[in-house]
Parts: C-alpha cells; sequence; structure tokens
C-alpha cells in the first residue's frame, strides 16, 4: 500500500504523518519504521529498501519525504510504487509539489493520495475552536479571529499559542488573548493601511509609532508594506480566480489572501498603481540619496 501525503498544510500534514507512524510502531514495533533520506539516496537503494523484507516485524513502513526533490527518483515513481509488496506500507510526504508535473499526476492515479490544503480565515477559526474543545477548554469563534489577527495564520504558532492559553485558562477570553499573546509585525502592518484607507491617517500614524517604539526598523516595516501591496496587486488583477488558488499558486495560506481581497476592493486600480509606485520611489530613494526613511514613511502613510 501506498499512500501520499500532499498539500500546502504542513501542519495538518504532519499531525497526519505522525498519526499513521504512531499506529503503525504500536503495532508492529520502532524497528517496523524506516525513514529514507531521499537527498542522499539514489533512486535504485530507495527501491532496495521498499523491496526489502521487514526486519523481526511482520510488516514494515517506509516513510519518503519530498521525494519529489530527487529529480532520479521522482523519474522512477512508477517503480518506487510497484515495489512496495503486501508487507510493506510507503508513506510519501511532499511539503512542496507542483500539481502539473507528471509526478504528481501518478501519485494522483497510483496511490492513496490525501490533499491538505492550507485552510482559510473561517476554517482557521472553526479548527482553533473545535482545538480547544477536543483540550477541554472554551474558546469562541470570535475571539478565535481575534487570535489569527494578532499572531496570524500559520497553524503550528497558532496551535502552540492556543495551548498556552490553554494552560493559564481554560475559558479562553479576549483579556487572556491580549495578556498572552504579542501581534506580529506583520499583523499590524496590515491595520496601518486598513486604518489609512479608511481615512483614519491618525490610527494609521499611531500604529506605525507603536511598531518603531518596539524597536521594528524603517526599513523592515516598508518591507512589510511592500508585500502588503503585493498581496493586494495579486489580488486585484486575479479577477474572478477563487483565492485559494491564488493562495496555492503562490505557495501560501489563504487567510492573509482573504485579507487582501478586503482591502482590494477597496482601492482602484489607479490608486493602487501610484501606491505601488510610490513605495518604489522610497525604495530607490534609500538606496541612492540620504534619505529620512522614518519621515517618508510618515509622509507615505498620511498620503494613502
Amino acid at each position: 500500500m501506498v499512500t501520499a501525503l500532499v498539500g500546502s498544510n504542513k501542519f495538518a500534514m504532519k499531525r497526519r504523518l505522525d498519526e499513521r507512524a504512531s499506529a503503525f510502531v504500536s503495532k508492529y514495533g520502532d524497528l517496523a519504521l524506516e525513514k529514507i533520506d531521499v537527498q542522499e539516496s539514489d533512486a535504485q537503494s530507495i527501491l532496495d529498501s521498499i523491496q526489502s523484507m521487514p526486519f523481526l516485524s511482520e510488516k514494515k513502513m517506509v516513510i519518503l519525504r519530498d521525494l519529489g526533490s530527487n529529480k532520479q527518483a521522482a523519474e522512477q515513481i512508477e517503480q518506487i510504487i510497484y515495489a512496495a509488496g503486501s508487507t510493506t506500507e510507503v508513506v510519501i510526504y511532499e511539503t512542496s509539489i507542483d500539481k502539473r508535473t507528471g509526478y504528481f499526476k501518478t501519485l494522483k492515479e497510483k496511490t492513496s493520495l490525501e490533499e491538505h490544503s492550507s485552510l482559510d480565515g473561517r476554517e482557521l477559526a472553526s479548527w482553533l475552536v473545535e482545538e480547544a474543545k477536543a483540550q477541554g477548554a472554551q474558546l469562541s469563534i470570535g475571539d478565535a479571529f481575534t487570535l489569527i489577527d494578532r499572531i496570524g495564520s500559520d497553524q503550528v504558532r497558532l496551535f502552540n499559542e492556543l495551548n498556552k492559553l490553554i494552560t493559564y485558562q481554560p475559558k479562553i477570553t479576549l483579556n487572556s488573548i491580549e495578556l498572552l499573546t504579542d501581534q506580529t509585525p506583520h499583523s499590524r502592518v496590515f491595520d496601518l493601511l486598513d486604518a489609512a484607507f479608511s481615512g483614519d491617517k491618525k490610527r494609521a500614524l499611531e500604529l506605525y509609532e507603536e511598531q518603531r517604539a518596539q524597536k521594528v526598523e524603517p526599513q523592515a516595516i516598508m518591507a512589510m508594506i511592500t508585500w502588503q501591496l503585493h498581496l493586494l496587486a495579486v489580488v486585484k488583477y486575479a479577477g474572478d480566480k477563487p483565492l485559494n488558488s491564488i493562495a496555492d499558486d503562490m505557495n501560501m495560506k489563504s487567510f492573509p489572501i482573504s485579507k487582501a481581497a478586503g482591502l482590494a476592493v477597496r482601492l482602484g486600480e489607479d490608486k493602487l498603481k501610484n501606491l505601488i509606485n510610490d513605495a518604489f520611489i522610497i525604495d530607490w530613494k534609500t538606496k541612492t540619496t540620504p534619505l529620512d526613511l522614518d519621515e517618508s514613511i510618515r509622509n507615505y502613510i498620511v498620503t494613502i
């Protein structure tokens, strides 16, 4: 049996892999699990490992992580799949895969393929609520969204922060979230742009000064503004393309894309082009002239 775990949701994929491996080891023992370093192995040695009989066990499991990154092995994927006999379970774990390749099509056609896509904002919030419930804790859907807004959409970090909050107090509240979590700079820069686009220049400048007070350098803030503008442009010119598809194309989580989409609808194309052009000019001047970047960013925020 050959299973392929693919997708952009690395948290869900790792959890699924750990579940499979743990259940297998519980039944057949530690010696039944074999992890092959595909970067250090050629296709023939991988085939030999799969075809060899289990050692002191009825069955064995072979885990191949990012097999597609080994060009020689990827070209022989069909032989590798067919090499798995009745005593061997093979798990191919792909953290980055191009769905246009013959390699992916072969996995889809000839293995038990499980695809784990990144969660969008609502899915992430629902997942947090269910994770809290599974641990005997309480988290409202509104507070789940607040947690995501504060720290971002990285599921590993969200999971760790959730565990910290549960340890502090099983009934998670807005107060405990604000007390125990730090808002990420990217999240604050998004809030800055949101305030500026809403016409609240005062709030936007306050958020900028807050970042500076936390020792975030102007260059870093400008880089984050540029990145947010890039996301806005991608979403703006994607037409009717689904947000999940945009996220997959960019190898990103869906949540930042959905947030960018919310801002993009409020911006005309000419305005967005001007903002990007002005940001480019600031970046160019920082590299060619003795520019006061702090003051330039403040002026930039006011003109948004």
